[in-house]
């Protein structure tokens, strides 16, 4: 089940990003808190998916830009090892774009998908989304090498 995020799924979203982040593989953030402060942006608007009464994924939808770049939306998506595979992160890809065309934004930007990170640039590919840039060298993954990363884009109109 997919809805939007309460305060009292803060535990849940929080041991979602322990595991992002001790992986380190999808997100520049280092910290559970740098992850958290993306996540409970003000403007952004959060959702959850939810089985048997437990957090299993979220994204967040918000302006990818300020003043005149606010039509077009980010967004940043995680979901729990343990549900991985299973489809969660398609139903939160299909269900953020639905949200940010109900949102008014004209456009969905990914300014940082990890090249290594094939599922997600395979989902967003099958998702509608282009890749319209490459970053060289831009992510450092845990051992130390580092690797391009993707600006993927795609229109909501």
């Amino acid at each position: 089940m997919l809805r939007p995020a309460r305060e009292d799924d803060q535990p849940g979203l929080r041991a979602i990003a322990a595991e992002v982040v001790e992986a380190g593989e999808m997100y520049v953030y280092t910290t559970v808190d740098e992850v958290m402060g993306y996540w409970n942006d003000p403007r952004g608007a959060c959702f959850v998916a939810e089985a048997a009464g437990k957090v299993i994924g979220t994204y967040v939808v918000k302006p990818n830009q300020p003043g005149r770049g606010a039509h077009v939306a980010n967004a940043g998506y995680m979901v729990a090892r343990s549900a991985q595979g299973r489809g969660v992160g398609r139903a939160l890809g299909v269900h953020s774009l639905e949200v940010a065309r109900e949102l008014g934004f004209v456009a969905l930007q990914y300014n940082m998908v990890v090249s290594t990170n094939a599922d997600a640039v395979h989902l967003w590919e099958e998702l509608g989304f282009a890749i319209v840039g490459t970053l060289p060298g831009v992510f450092e993954r845990p051992s130390g090498e580092r690797v391009d990363a993707y600006v993927m884009h795609r229109s909501l109109e």
